[in-house]
């Protein structure tokens, strides 16, 4: 059970649900496959003390409504903007994880006059290498083992695999990406889920890893405060990624959590919260409306 109350908006007769918490400048959160805005866990309760939060479960995920259609990274990010427009957020900074990187990306290139700064996390788009699993989801016959992973007994004895392992002093930690990662394929139970997960990872993966890239468009990020977090132990995209946009984009800031998985801010939730609230502290930001300021 979600902590917090979601609104809800009904967007091209579909209803997105999403947080909307604090009353500071706004700041929008994206998630990533399979996840939700609980992929934020702890960040939103943290950010909130400072900022407004804007954290939706895209369509497809969590409560949000699974239509069926298009699930391509220019639809969520057209759905993000019609977001804000529903909002009268004229622009915000934006923090995309996984998925959710590719997304604001995209939102970058087709909407940049809503994007005041970019944070990505484990971001996709920046490199071809994914791990296995996602380049299985796009394989014939996929939709058959996905309802097996989501089963209650193989997510409940693969955590308790890892954690057998781990006392019997094998090199596996357990830590919260990768339970975070069992528990999110439950989301896949139902149908309409499971064919949006299907949808959304065919439009950026391929059998031999991911198909879209941002790098035709890093032009566009040169004069955009971006920053990005990894985790160094990232199985699902690997860290090195982030040295593409390093590269190209060098006025980028890159940091690297040597212990976390693909779920940075779960793993390291302080050190997350303080390279975030530092990113976000500029007056670029500090000048952007508040929620008070916007209903007036």
């Amino acid at each position: 059970m979600s902590p917090y109350e979601l609104e809800s908006v009904e967007l091209h007769k579909d209803v997105l649900r999403y947080v909307d918490e604090g009353d500071g400048p706004p700041v929008v959160l994206v998630h990533g496959l399979l996840g939700s805005h609980e992929s934020w866990a702890g960040q939103i309760e943290r950010l909130s003390t400072k900022y407004r939060v804007i954290a939706p479960d895209l369509f497809g995920h969590g409560s949000s409504d699974k239509p069926s259609g298009d699930y391509s990274l220019s639809s969520h990010a057209a759905t993000i903007r019609d977001l804000l427009d529903h909002l009268d957020i004229t622009s915000a900074p934006m923090v995309g994880h996984s998925l959710g990187g590719g997304i604001v990306m995209q939102a970058v290139y087709l909407f940049p006059e809503r994007i005041d700064r970019l944070a990505l996390v484990s971001s996709g788009g920046l490199g071809p290498e994914v791990s296995l699993l996602l380049k299985a989801a796009t394989l014939p016959g996929s939709e058959l083992v996905l309802p097996v992973l989501a089963s209650d007994w193989v997510r409940k004895n693969a955590e308790s695999v890892v954690g057998q392992l781990g006392k019997w002093g094998l090199p596996v930690r357990p830590g919260k990406s990768m339970l975070e990662t069992w528990r999110s394929f439950k989301t896949v139970a139902d149908k309409g889920s499971r064919e949006a997960f299907l949808a959304s990872t065919r439009a950026v993966v391929g059998p031999r890893g991911q198909t879209v890239s941002a790098k035709q468009h890093f032009e566009k990020f040169e004069s955009l405060p971006s920053l990005l977090v990894w985790g160094g132990k990232d199985r699902m995209i690997p860290a090195s990624h982030a040295d593409n946009i390093r590269r190209e984009v060098p006025n980028s800031r890159v940091e690297i959590f040597s212990s976390a998985g693909h779920f940075p801010q779960l793993d390291e939730p302080d050190l997350f919260f303080k390279i975030l609230d530092q990113f976000l502290q500029s007056s670029a930001v500090a000048d952007a409306p508040t929620r008070a300021a916007v209903s007036e």
